[in-house]
């Protein structure tokens, strides 16, 4: 029992497979929420070979009594929850005006509704013990959006509202739980191949691609420490920066880049099934068909969550020039 708990969705795969196996390997219960069977098996499995245990509660995070429900169970059969990872999200690979309205909305329902139930079912656990992290999984989309994503830019920036607000009111109820968002850049999953897309070409991550076990390591990070917000990679940092002091350019330049950047040349044929309304057989695991061009280090992560090293280092080294100009003169 005094081993800690955590609750991940959409850890079936990709970026939520590897955090539940970021979490095992430091010895954590982890309750994994998805729909698939074969990839809760899957990740079960993960699980205990890192070293973890593994609980597997099918869950639709669009459905906020299965969400409510999941959270029950982990609190009848662990006791406590005391962190829980909203990572299970949703992607249309289209450009709006011929995105389907139900397409749209499912989207919506998992990406942001999904993320809001979670919230709430996390809070009703928490709350009266006064303890818990929250982590919200984000993007650099969430500030700056790309075409042919309308449906998952704009439920991230919904989430970061949502997450801002709640931080507010817990800030006022003298709350102790923490709410945390951590925004990523491009990793190599296998959303790139089980997305429902119309674009007839094969869809790819923007820009660098990351291995999923980065973003897991910012993700466990971030559900251990207390920061506001967590950038993993630098072109998240990039792209929220840039929407914050030129964003006008950003929307002509993305108008191109992101539009054929996020296709490949190889054709992708309509009516290629996807998981967007219900799950696809098989274990997809935490890859990708990336991993010939992903990398496995981000130096940015390190910075991001060392800064007090940083602000050391930078202190030292300016003390050294000054003991240097100090000699000198």
């Amino acid at each position: 029992m005094d081993k800690k708990v955590v609750v991940v969705t959409g850890a079936s795969a990709g970026i939520g497979r590897a955090t539940a196996m970021e979490f095992a390997r430091h010895g954590w219960r982890v309750a994994l929420l998805a729909r698939s069977p074969e990839g809760l098996e899957g990740a079960c499995r993960d699980v205990a070979e890192a070293g973890g245990e593994a609980l597997a509660v099918p869950t639709d995070v669009a459905d906020h009594a299965q969400v409510d429900a999941a959270a029950a169970r982990v609190e009848r059969e662990w006791g406590r929850i005391d962190v829980w990872v909203n990572n299970a999200m949703a992607t249309v690979f289209c450009d709006f005006l011929h995105t389907r309205p139900e397409d749209f909305t499912r989207s919506t329902h998992v990406t942001y509704l999904g993320s809001v139930w979670g919230t709430l079912a996390a809070l009703r656990h928490m709350k009266p013990r006064d303890s818990g992290t929250i982590v919200q999984v984000g993007s650099a989309l969430a500030y700056r959006s790309i075409p042919l994503q309308s449906a998952y830019c704009g439920a991230k920036s919904a989430t970061r509202g949502f997450i801002d607000s709640l931080r507010s009111e817990l800030i006022h109820d003298k709350s102790r739980v923490h709410v945390t968002m951590v925004q990523l850049s491009a990793f190599n999953t296998p959303q790139f191949d089980w997305a429902r897309n119309c674009m007839g070409k094969r869809p790819q991550p923007l820009g660098t691609i990351f291995q999923p076990e980065i973003a897991a390591r910012g993700i466990y990070w971030a559900g251990t420490h207390r920061r506001r917000e967590l950038w993993v990679g630098l072109p998240a940092a990039q792209a929220i920066l840039g929407t914050r002091l030129v964003p006008g350019f950003l929307d002509r330049r993305l108008a191109f880049q992101a539009y054929e950047g996020q296709l490949t040349d190889h054709a992708d044929p309509a009516g290629r099934p996807d998981n967007l309304h219900e799950p696809l057989p098989g274990d997809r695991g935490a890859h990708g068909r990336f991993d010939d061009r992903a990398t496995s280090s981000a130096p940015a992560l390190w910075w991001a969550t060392h800064r007090w090293a940083m602000v050391a280092l930078g202190l030292a080294v300016l003390g050294t020039i000054g003991t240097l100009f100090g000699v000198w003169s």
